[in-house]
């Protein structure tokens, strides 16, 4: 029987958004999972949850405030309790590739400020080693040729992202360049060695920014921490 994924990312956000507790700060992720999680955390607003927001996108800035999510701007926090994202992949110790909805950077802005960041996935999220995923990179226009060339050296076959007929841009007016590494065997040395590229702005690999990732599975969750 084929697993029903949005059902399962509906329960991992059903059970993240219980460690949300009053006058917190939050931070909202970007993707299919987060929206799970960014609309409970509306319905308990509505309900007489009083938290404040940070989004971690425009869209999703847009959705929290279309169900009267009270926003910060990140320039005026000092730290994040709790931040509820989504992930493309991860791994039981904790390591991330993030970035499918072209968010990463921001992302990676807000999960850096967080105390406790909790992922939010499906069971097709769940994998032995990172790298079936193609790795996002969001790369600054000016830089692309130069970036990809950098990449290539490194082992990576860069893609960059489309939107129609033209490239995809970032929030911040970036492209993202999506690489396939093959399996990484090793994470860390890859993110340590990515941001020694001039023009790269950031990457998708998450490595000791997660406290726990809670995976839907069939009608139950899964928590890895």
């Amino acid at each position: 029987m084929t697993p029903n994924l949005d059902r399962e990312k509906q329960l991992a956000a059903e059970q993240a958004v219980q460690y949300i507790q009053n006058d917190q700060i939050v931070g909202l992720g970007t993707g299919s999972s987060a929206v799970h999680a960014v609309q409970a955390i509306g319905r308990l607003v509505q309900e007489g949850l009083r938290i404040q927001g940070v989004p971690t996108s425009i869209r999703t800035k847009e959705l929290a405030e279309s169900l009267n999510i009270p926003l910060l701007d990140i320039n005026e926090v000092e730290a994040i309790d709790l931040t509820i994202d989504g992930a493309d992949e991860f791994t039981t110790d904790l390591m991330l590739i993030k970035g499918g909805g072209g968010a990463l950077l921001r992302e990676k802005i807000v999960a850096s400020l967080t105390r406790r960041q909790i992922i939010i996935t499906d069971s097709s999220k769940k994998v032995e080693k990172l790298g079936k995923f193609k790795l996002p990179i969001e790369v600054i226009p000016f830089a692309w040729h130069y970036v990809m060339n950098q990449l290539n050296q490194r082992g990576g076959k860069g893609v960059i992202r489309p939107s129609g007929d033209k490239p995809f841009l970032t929030d911040q007016g970036n492209y993202i360049v999506d690489t396939d590494f093959g399996l990484i065997e090793d994470p860390a040395a890859l993110a340590h060695e990515l941001k020694t590229i001039e023009g790269l702005v950031g990457h998708g690999l998450f490595i000791n920014l997660t406290h726990e990732v809670i995976m839907g599975m069939g009608d139950t969750t899964q928590s890895f921490r």
